[in-house]
C-alpha cells in the first residue's frame, strides 16, 4: 500500500450506496449501486468490494468520509452509523459531510443546490436561507442533480482535508414519514 493516507468515503442517503476511496490526492475508484432497499444488509460486504478491488484492507484506511444527509432517514443513519462504528474499531476519524457542502466543493460557495428528494422534490439550499425540501419546479431547471459518484469523490476530498471534526451527526431536512409506537412504554422495574 502506498504511504499516502488512505480515506474510504461511503453514502447511502438515497436510493443506492456509493463508495469512493482516496489516496492522497489520487482518486484509486468510485462504486455505485442503486438499490431502493437492502442497504444495510450491502454496504459492508460493498466497501469490501471496493477495498479489495484497490489490495487495500480497513487496517489500511486514515480516515472515513460520510455523506449526513439530507435524504432518505433510513438511509442516512445506516450510513452514520457504519461510519461511527468504523470510527471507534479502527481508531481512526470519521467526517460527516453534508450533501450541499459534497456539491459546492470546488465550485462558488454561495451557490444555490438541489439534491434529489422523493415525490418530485429536492432538497434545495441557497444563499442566505435554510435547507428545505420544496418542488422540482421550484428549485429551477438550470440547476442540474448532481451524481452520486461525484458526490462521493467529493466527500472523500473534504474528509482528506479536514482536520478535526465531531463525530458524524445524521442531517434530517424532514421528518421521518414512521410514526411513533402508541403503545405505553414498558414499566421499568427498580433494584433498588
Amino acid at each position: 500500500m502506498p504511504s499516502e493516507p488512505l480515506i474510504l468515503a461511503f453514502d447511502t442517503s438515497a436510493a443506492h450506496c456509493a463508495a469512493a476511496l482516496l489516496s492522497g490526492e489520487t482518486l484509486l475508484g468510485t462504486a455505485y449501486e442503486p438499490m431502493k432497499r437492502g442497504q444495510s444488509e450491502r454496504l459492508f460486504v460493498f466497501l469490501e468490494e471496493l477495498l479489495a478491488h484497490h489490495n487495500a484492507r480497513w487496517q489500511n484506511l486514515s480516515k472515513i468520509g460520510v455523506g449526513v444527509g439530507p435524504g432518505n432517514f433510513t438511509g442516512i443513519r445506516i450510513a452514520v452509523s457504519a461510519a461511527r462504528g468504523l470510527s471507534l474499531s479502527l481508531g481512526i476519524p470519521a467526517i460527516g459531510v453534508s450533501g450541499f457542502t459534497a456539491a459546492r466543493f470546488g465550485e462558488d460557495a454561495e451557490s444555490p443546490v438541489a439534491l434529489p428528494a422523493p415525490r418530485e422534490q429536492v432538497y434545495f439550499s441557497s444563499e442566505g436561507d435554510s435547507a428545505k425540501l420544496v418542488a422540482t419546479s421550484e428549485a429551477g431547471e438550470a440547476l442540474g442533480l448532481p451524481v452520486p459518484e461525484d458526490l462521493v469523490e467529493r466527500i472523500a476530498r473534504i474528509a482528506a482535508s479536514t482536520k478535526s471534526a465531531p463525530p458524524p451527526a445524521p442531517l434530517y431536512i424532514r421528518a421521518a414519514d414512521a410514526a411513533p409506537a402508541s403503545d405505553q412504554p414498558p414499566r421499568i422495574l427498580d433494584d433498588a
